[in-house]
């Protein structure tokens, strides 16, 4: 188990999430209808993160307000950003970040994957 059970928790309580974790990242990666929404790792200073997928225009508001949020990791810089986990540790806006990012995937996914998951 990863050492931030509650961002786990929270990542799966939204319905049809599916979680692996992929070693080659030593990172914990949440799906919902095979596409990702969240990464929760390292980056390259070893600082832990989590990654989530946000509007462009909220990501770059969200860097402005709150100095633990970064460009997304290895990921596109105006679709994703990164949350430094040692800076920013309030779990019911990590919650909130990864419930967004999920809903941003999911609005996304054809008509038949949101049927299989139960969104329509």
């Amino acid at each position: 188990m990863n050492k931030y059970p509650a961002i786990h928790k929270a990542a799966l309580q939204l319905k049809g999430t599916k979680h692996d974790y992929k070693a080659e990242w030593a990172a914990d990666r949440y799906f919902v209808g095979k596409k990702m929404f969240a990464i929760l790792g390292t980056n390259k200073e070893g600082r832990n993160i989590l990654t989530v997928k946000v509007e462009p225009s909220q990501g770059e508001i969200l860097r402005i307000e709150n100095p633990a949020i970064i460009p997304g990791y290895h990921m596109n810089k105006s679709h994703w950003v990164s949350v430094l986990l040692d800076e920013e540790q309030n779990e019911e806006f990590l919650a909130k970040l990864l419930a967004h990012s999920y809903e941003q995937v999911l609005q996304k996914l054809p008509k038949y994957r949101r049927e299989e998951i139960g969104d329509m």
